[in-house]
């Protein structure tokens, strides 16, 4: 299975690791820490290149949060976020996603050399659809969210979410094909948050291989997300004051669990940890020696 991107066809064949690099003074996770303004812009190169160093497969650069409420960010201040990061970004031999789901701003990454369009939008804003079809090669992630940032978590969906995101994605991906774009450009990803209780959340990770009948790679992106949270805290007042840190190990679960479930791409903070998780999960999963083939221990 091979996601065919700008610059580099990602072999799928085993799980590969989206190391996230937010540009953003508000992000949930780690808002501000690699804002891409003046010296702070060094430290998303940095970032960048830590994450390689890590094990990361490719690269995720977002410049507007998209936490639940998160008010969006003009357009401007979006590609005076990323473009930079993302010159630097392409120069370092791995795969470059850029989160986004302005048009122009995917033209502009693209432009730079960008391999992955990853939209939460799913290419819905208008003019979206028409920049990844109009490139002849670049990847494409879709996501599914519930309503939007500001409102999708003041009402959440209703009902078997898994059918639901299910039908979404893959009548996203044909109307994507409709317009002339290869399927092996194109990766879903169920937004695990986005709208979504945590009981839906959960939902769609116990019964994520459902998902795998619309006929793509599937991405997840569980890291440090509230639901985490919620199962592994012993009190609601303690879910809001769980420390980033604190949700690391619940993150690499779910990631290990979601690549256990059929998902190709994990989208994650905590590279070297999810590296090291998988490096478990691949020996765990191989094909074991008959008798007589045994090696040493």
């Amino acid at each position: 299975m091979i996601w065919q991107t700008s610059r580099f066809q990602i072999d799928l064949g085993h799980p590969r690791v989206m190391g996230i690099v937010n540009v953003t003074p508000d992000s949930f996770s780690d808002g501000g820490k690699y804002f891409s303004a003046g010296g702070a812009q060094r430290a998303a190169f940095a970032h960048c290149e830590q994450l390689i160093k890590d094990g990361a497969d490719m690269l995720d650069i977002g410049g507007e949060s998209t936490r639940p409420g998160a008010p969006p960010v003009p357009l401007d201040e979006e590609l005076a976020r990323v473009l930079p990061v993302v010159r630097h970004a392409v120069t370092l031999g791995v795969p470059v996603s850029v989160d986004t789901y302005k048009p122009e701003v995917m033209a502009a990454v693209l432009d730079l050399g960008a391999d992955i369009v990853n939209d939460i939008w799913a290419l819905r804003q208008p003019g979206a659809a028409a920049v990844v079809a109009a490139h002849p090669t670049c990847g494409v992630c879709l996501m599914h969210m519930h309503r939007e940032p500001q409102t999708m978590q003041a009402a959440p969906m209703e009902g078997d979410v898994v059918p639901q995101v299910l039908a979404f994605l893959a009548q996203a991906a044909a109307e994507l094909r409709a317009l002339g774009v290869a399927a092996d450009r194109i990766t879903l990803d169920p937004g695990i948050g986005f709208g979504k209780t945590v009981a839906q959340n959960f939902a769609l990770l116990a019964r994520q291989h459902e998902l795998l009948a619309a006929g793509y790679p599937l991405l997840a992106g569980w890291s440090r997300k509230s639901s985490l949270a919620a199962v592994s805290s012993s009190s609601l007042a303690q879910v809001a004051q769980l420390d980033i840190i604190d949700r690391m190990v619940p993150s690499v679960t779910a990631a290990v669990l979601a690549v256990d479930r059929g998902a190709r791409v994990v989208r994650v903070h905590d590279v070297r940890e999810t590296v090291q998780a998988l490096k478990v999960w691949v020996a765990a999963t191989a094909p074991q020696p008959t008798s007589g083939q045994l090696g040493a221990p």
